[in-house]
């Protein structure tokens, strides 16, 4: 066997076309998989040829390596993972190197680069996006764990990234499981895409009564402006591609949404890290509602939609929906800018929000025009404490906003839901809001649960009770979240 630059552990299609992109770039690669007749298979077949060799076992696959020892598992994340390293551990020295690169959970992904430390091992977790081509000509990557590993990794996955005006969408993004955080919210930013865009079609399908064939042309349009992205650009594909029989194949797919898991962390991580994430969260629970199929059939029997029979002229109103989903994206981005600046400060991260953007520009799911804009808020304000701050921004969402709400208004005419548009309107208006009701819940909470509160007419940290029904007396609540 020759000696490999990397090893790759786990032969599914990301695996199999990370293996062939590191391969055309130069690099030796040794595989393995679990089952070796499908390791065979790949190597008699795609990977014929070419600097790619096999391993029986893992104990040959490390024996094949040079050292430092480069070995990217591209398993089931979970359990899956933890046996792969328990197995490997055993095989490796002082210095070898561990890369998941699979969509682990970040918390896991900490908790591995401690305990690979301990043993004088080097983890690091890497997030992978752009799917099966992305992984074959050039994903995002985003990877974090023990800085110490990133000069041994760097000339492949800076070789094997996409590149975006001459930069490699690959940078460190910092310790522990950082790379798999972004990795998470990208995920949840993605799933903030697809529910706007699938939003927007609902509109104009059954708002304005408009063909797949007509909201194909739409979407073409739409991405070579401000909307210039790879979810728009699919989309536009989807919407012109034809079943069998002629018709469209967007219409014989089932209402119900799938997802795997990282749309749900990313929103789980806003709550205990209190952001509202509210846009990203709805768009988890709308795909959750999208799979009561069922129910939702029972139910619209019972509640039958009534249309109104207000008139809308049909450029206008695509003008708004186009405004309206300029808008929500930004807050989208907003919202998961935000989580990243606050899990940055929580855990000491040194996260470079420009680079993210950078390394999201190409290869990735959500790689669009808008990226090169947020990266410029950034260089231009190191400390920008939220994108809706920053004057790019600021004159879209103003341009954009009187639309924006016409949009949500023709839905709910039109029985139409339309969550993540909405909540990031709500968002916004929330955001801008110089006073909100919370003064009210304050009051309720002190009422109940003498749970305090602060003044408007006295300096902030101090806290005050009121003896609201004249026989709580001066007993407070011990503990106060805000």
């Amino acid at each position: 066997m020759f000696q490999a630059d990397m090893a790759l552990i786990g032969l599914a299609v990301m695996g199999q076309n990370l293996v062939l992109n590191m391969a055309d770039h130069g690099f030796k690669v040794t595989v393995y998989n679990r089952s070796f007749d499908k390791t065979q298979t790949f190597i008699d077949g795609s990977a014929k040829g070419k600097s790619i060799q096999a391993a029986e076992t893992l104990t040959d696959l490390v024996n094949s390596l040079s050292k430092p020892r480069k070995i990217m598992l591209m398993v089931k994340a979970g359990s899956v993972v933890d046996d792969f390293i328990d197995q490997l551990t055993p095989l490796l020295d002082a210095g070898d190197i561990i890369i998941d690169g699979g969509n682990s959970l970040y918390t896991d992904s900490t908790r591995r680069t401690r305990e690979l430390g301990n043993k004088g091992l080097y983890f690091i977790g890497t997030g992978v996006s752009g799917g099966e081509e992305g992984a074959r000509f050039g994903p995002s990557i985003m990877p974090g764990g023990h800085p110490e590993a990133w000069p041994f990794v760097k000339p492949i996955f800076q070789a094997i990234a996409a590149q975006s005006d001459g930069d490699a969408c690959c940078e460190w993004v910092g310790p522990e499981g950082a790379g798999h955080y972004v990795k998470m919210v990208h995920n949840g930013i993605e799933y903030g895409d697809m529910q706007l865009i699938s939003e927007a079609y609902q509109l104009m399908r059954e708002g304005l009564g408009m063909s797949a064939d007509e909201c194909h042309e739409v979407f073409k349009e739409w991405n070579r402006g401000v909307l210039d992205s790879y979810l728009i650009e699919i989309t536009a594909d989807i919407l012109s591609f034809k079943d069998t029989d002629g018709e469209p194949l967007v219409d014989k797919i089932l209402d119900a949404a799938g997802q795997k898991g990282t749309g749900k962390w990313t929103g789980i991580s806003s709550l205990e890290m209190g952001i509202p994430l509210t846009l990203i969260t709805e768009s988890v629970y709308a795909r959750c509602l999208s799979a009561l199929k069922n129910e939702r059939l029972q139910a619209a029997k019972i509640y039958p939609r009534t249309l109104p029979t207000v008139e809308v002229e049909r450029e206008v109103m695509l003008q708004a929906i186009h405004d309206g989903l300029y808008a929500a994206k930004i807050i989208s981005y907003t919202q998961g800018y935000m989580l990243m600046a606050q899990a940055a400060s929580e855990f000491k991260w040194p996260l470079n929000y420009g680079g993210i953007a950078l390394m999201w520009r190409g290869g990735c799911i959500i790689r669009s025009r808008f990226l090169g804009e947020i990266k410029s808020a950034f260089d231009k304000q190191l400390d920008l404490a939220n994108l809706l701050q920053a004057p790019f921004f600021e004159q879209a969402i103003k341009e954009a906003e009187s639309n924006w709400r016409h949009a949500v208004i023709f839905g709910v005419q039109n029985s139409i839901p339309t969550p993540a548009l909405s909540s990031a309107l709500a968002f916004f208006d929330g955001y801008r809001s110089e006073q909100v009701s919370a003064n009210l819940i304050q009051a309720q909470r002190d009422y109940f649960g003498a749970h305090t509160y602060e003044r408007v007419d006295r300096p902030r940290g101090e806290w005050f009770h009121t003896d609201w029904v004249g026989s709580g007396g001066n007993i407070r609540s011990s503990t106060y979240e805000v």
